[in-house]
């Protein structure tokens, strides 16, 4: 009913950018949030940023400056510029969003993941 397609991920340099982006599509009502989560080996997944329908948004202390979530509500789509990229910032990006759908009913659906991967 419901499908988040994340693209952008690749290999970059440190110091490089890369840009993200998850469209979300199928019988979607409305959506509440639209955000982005990481998962490196061995670690939990954290969320990186999160943007809200009223375009509040939150990052996670480690990105703050570097990177940016925005959004395009006509096309149901979040992005992730994502700047001045440190190996550390390796990891596969999930794309997340908070929803109602046609039936009114509340779905938290998550994209398969993008790699990115920041070489030293």
């Amino acid at each position: 009913q419901v499908q988040l397609v994340e693209s952008g991920g690749g290999l970059v340099q440190a110091g490089g950018s890369l840009r993200l982006s998850c469209a979300a599509s199928g019988n979607i009502f409305s959506i509440n949030a639209m955000g982005w989560y990481r998962q490196a080996p061995g670690k939990q997944r954290e969320l990186v940023a999160l943007i809200t329908s009223g375009s509040s948004t939150t990052y996670a202390e480690s990105v703050k400056g570097r990177f940016t979530i925005s959004r395009d509500s006509a096309k149901n789509t979040v992005y992730l510029q994502m700047n001045s990229l440190k190996p550390e910032d390796t990891a596969v990006y999930y794309c997340n969003a908070d929803l109602l759908t046609s039936t009114r009913t509340l779905l938290v659906q998550w994209g398969k993941g993008a790699q990115v991967t920041v070489s030293s």
